[in-house]
């Protein structure tokens, strides 16, 4: 009798506690336009009949202000019956169809400019579609499809093809620089995994033909004039994202780590193998008062070759080193530290400007040479400048930027850089 009483006692508390659960039964997504409400319904992990769980919630709210389509999320519940709930995400949309236009200085000190046109909604499901064309000394174009959520949440795929033509400056031991037109025809496909809203993997491979034909300069004997690779190579992606955006304040942590590696090359695979590259870019970004942002980024970079000059990380402008130059330098290892802070200086409705300090700092491993290399002074560069941004908050990405860097080592390089996107 004692024991059909403790049955009966655990019974009703089970049913009291499952009764008492507050439970969501219905999800509405307010403020979509192009962005399909099935699509963002599918990317969330609270789902009809979900219990109501704030964290969750707010996971998924952080997650939809990652998406390229949008500019800012929040979330209302409404307390219905019987301890069930209403939830209503509401969405600001990003305009996602973006045209481009880069501007800069070529190697010869020409103009240089890049032209592109990307629709980062396609179909309203966050699918990237787009292509551009540059003119740097050489003519270069590329296309692109990427779907990371094509099957599931967490399954998609992206492929694209690239020929891009580029003047390469390479440079030798004994100080002789050379010129080579460069010449790189690759189709890419990757398998993009999304294990939960902090952790990303990409996977594919890269099917290459690159050529390299002598231009000018004092050329040693034993490097010849046209080299050429057919390479097939595996890449990889792996992201740790735990960043918060807010149109143009950024919060928190991200990790970036990028790998090629050589599974099979026919040509010139002394001078051109290039086995593995990998590269790793932390960045760490904090609000500062209602207005400030500090933004950091530390980029670690290693290749195998490191006995021959054609060097994979480049010393330039647009990548890492604001005033040193248009890929002024090599390296076969690399270490990068940008920092700099930004400051809303006016914003009203869609627009706002932004004023920045900078400091960029590098050094690198010459071909050839060691990994200690990296601490030698004689291979550092430091570099310090200030900034405006001219953005616009409901276009995804519509960010314009003029740096203007100098340099406060022995160098006494210095100079404007212009581009879309904030540096990093």
């Amino acid at each position: 009798m004692k024991l059909r009483l403790v049955y009966y006692v655990l019974a009703m508390t089970f049913a009291q506690v499952s009764f008492s659960q507050n439970t969501i039964t219905e999800i509405d997504i307010e403020g979509n336009k192009r962005t399909t409400e099935s699509f963002l319904k599918r990317l969330a992990y609270v789902k009809v009949g979900s219990n109501l769980d704030s964290t969750d919630i707010v996971s998924d709210v952080r997650r939809f202000r990652l998406l390229p389509s949008v500019a800012s999320a929040s979330f209302t519940t409404e307390k219905l019956a019987n301890n069930t709930y209403k939830l209503t995400y509401k969405v600001v949309e990003n305009f996602a169809i973006i045209p481009g236009l880069n501007v800069s200085q070529d190697v010869n000190e020409d103009l240089a400019y890049r032209l592109s046109l990307f629709d980062f909604n396609l179909f309203g499901q966050n699918q990237i579609v787009g292509g551009f064309y540059s003119r740097n000394v050489f003519d270069s174009y590329g296309v692109f499809w990427e779907a990371p959520n094509l099957f599931t949440r967490k399954w998609g795929i992206g492929l694209n093809y690239q020929n891009n033509v580029l003047q390469q400056p390479i440079f030798f031991e004994d100080e002789r620089d050379v010129n080579y037109k460069f010449n790189a025809r690759a189709f890419e496909f990757r398998v993009f995994y999304e294990h939960n809203f902090n952790n990303r993997f990409e996977l594919g491979f890269n099917i290459a033909n690159e050529d390299y034909d002598y231009l000018d300069g004092n050329l040693p004997s034993d490097i010849p004039e046209h080299l050429s690779l057919n390479r097939f190579s595996i890449i990889g992606e792996y992201e740790y994202n735990d960043i918060t955006n807010e149109y143009q304040y950024v919060e928190g942590f991200r990790s970036v780590f990028t790998f090629n590696l050589t599974a099979l090359a026919e040509g010139n695979t002394e001078l051109l193998k290039n086995f593995f590259i990998g590269r790793n870019d932390f960045e760490y970004f904090k609000r500062i008062g209602a207005k400030g942002n500090w933004a950091n980024r530390l980029r670690l970079g290693y290749a195998t070759n490191d006995t021959t000059p054609f060097a994979p990380f480049a010393l330039d402008n647009q990548l890492n080193l604001r005033g040193v130059g248009n890929v002024v330098d090599r390296g076969t290892a690399s270490v990068v530290l940008n920092t700099e802070y930004r400051y809303t200086i006016y914003e009203k409705d869609w627009f706002a400007m932004q004023t920045n300090a900078f400091i960029d700092a590098g050094t690198w491993q010459d071909p050839g040479g060691e990994l200690e290399d990296l601490v030698k002074g004689n291979n550092a560069s430091l570099f310090t400048g200030l900034g405006l941004r001219f953005i616009h908050k409901r276009i995804f990405n519509a960010v314009f930027r003029i740096d203007y860097g100098i340099s406060l080592g022995d160098k006494a390089n210095n100079g404007v850089v212009f581009g879309i996107g904030q540096y990093f």
